[in-house]
């Protein structure tokens, strides 16, 4: 990273990296709390407050926020994860000030309106319908909660119907005050920003709250076991999960040289062999998902519902594979288009500010791209073999298989295949 971190009093951290020959900024205020600080009864409340903000804060109403910000020729958005939410707004060069005011009232000062929420209550009933109507969302919400069983990881973000309606005006905004707790606040801006008109914006407009202290969650622990559901579709969606790393862990960058091997790309071993050479499957790949403690690796495959057991037995005899041996080349090959996927995303702004923003949340530190380079470069073929061990040895996986009855025994396929 080019940019340098700050802190206010209150603990609010701030981070500028000008980019001096640009005419546009990006500035995120980012929260590092999401659906993993909810409780049970709070299931999608996370989310809930995200779009809530929208519907007025500081005075404006819902339609003068977003024409405030467009009518400068800027763009707004927010989204919503596991562990953490982030307001953005992409601007002009001089649009820094109106950006921040507008995002410091959607994150101190909403309006929580009574009315308002129960019609945004219907609005996110339609959306996790919409969820629930779309196979390829839905088996990755279904493996989810087998990898995570009962925790909050486990639980969709979107939440339920029931626990989205247990929400009101009051009890929304004491959860509010807590996931956007200025402990857990980060203002991160990239591009066409002044580093002493930044701090001065944040002082003024975020350095008054409160200081505070927030908790962290209780470790989470990977469940296992797999999700069926037999739907009339065309095609049968399989989704193969096992314990994987946290952001944190040493072995990081293993995990994601593995999941590059495996399946990250069309010179991977699963595009090769179970698209390519075999016929099976029209979109297959494997990913890493890390979150601060704990993670998992997953592998999805798109194919026709007879030829769902033998994809996942592929899957299975590939990961086995890989976790005995990797030569140079192919591990020179993943390190390269790591980094590419990486640094390439630096040359957007918003994607700068982002990645500083996640960075200090999980390490209250920045890293700078020859850091990150000699971290991806240092893993060896004998590490992604001490990964593959350690990704095999508890002998646990967890999954789902969404499409035709013909389709359903993939994960005990998989499951089969892997450890006998």
């Amino acid at each position: 990273m080019s940019g340098r971190l700050h802190r206010l009093g209150n603990g609010v951290r701030v981070i500028c990296d000008p980019m001096p020959d640009l005419e546009t900024l990006a500035v995120s205020v980012v929260a590092g709390r999401g659906a993993r600080a909810e409780t049970e009864t709070q299931s999608g409340w996370a989310h809930l407050l995200e779009h809530m903000v929208f519907k007025g804060a500081g005075g404006r109403s819902a339609r003068d926020i977003v024409e405030v910000i467009e009518a400068a020729g800027g763009q707004i958005n927010a989204a919503t994860g596991y562990e953490r939410t982030s307001f953005q707004v992409r601007a002009l060069k001089g649009g820094l000030p109106l950006a921040l005011e507008v995002l410091a009232d959607l994150v101190l000062r909403p309006t929580l309106d009574a009315g308002e929420l129960e019609r945004e209550k219907s609005v996110i009933g339609q959306e996790i319908a919409e969820a629930a109507d779309a196979p390829d969302d839905k088996v990755f919400d279904l493996a989810q909660s087998k990898a995570f069983g009962a925790q909050a990881l486990g639980r969709p973000i979107l939440g339920e119907v029931h626990t989205i309606g247990a929400a009101d005006s009051q009890t929304l905004g004491a959860f509010r005050a807590q996931q956007y707790a200025p402990d857990r606040l980060v203002i991160s801006a990239a591009g066409a920003v002044d580093e002493n008109e930044l701090l001065a914006l944040v002082e003024r407009l975020f350095g008054a709250e409160p200081k505070t202290q927030g908790g962290e969650p209780g470790a989470a622990v990977f469940a296992g076991g797999f999700a069926v559901e037999a739907r009339r579709l065309e095609q049968a969606h399989t989704v193969m999960l096992l314990p994987g790393v946290g952001a944190r862990d040493a072995t990081y960058f293993s995990q994601r040289l593995f999941a590059e091997a495996l399946g990250g790309g069309m010179s991977s071993r699963l595009f090769q062999e179970a698209r390519e050479r075999l016929g099976l499957a029209y979109a297959i790949d494997a990913y890493g998902e890390s979150y601060a403690d704990t993670g998992i690796f997953g592998v999805y495959a798109g194919t026709a519902a007879g030829d769902a057991a033998r994809t996942a037995e592929v899957v299975a005899g590939q990961l086995l594979s890989l976790a005995e041996r990797v030569d140079d080349a192919e591990l020179r090959r993943c390190k390269a288009q790591l980094k590419a996927s990486l640094f390439m995303a630096r040359e957007s702004p918003l994607a700068r500010a982002e990645q500083a923003a996640g960075q200090t949340l999980l390490f209250d530190k920045l890293f700078t791209t020859a850091e990150i380079a000699e971290a991806v470069d240092a893993v060896s073929p004998e590490d992604l073999r001490a990964y593959g061990e350690r990704l095999l040895g508890p002998r646990k996986s967890a999954g789902a298989v969404l499409g035709p009855k013909s389709a359903l025994k993939a994960g005990e396929a998989f499951t089969r295949a892997l450890f006998g």
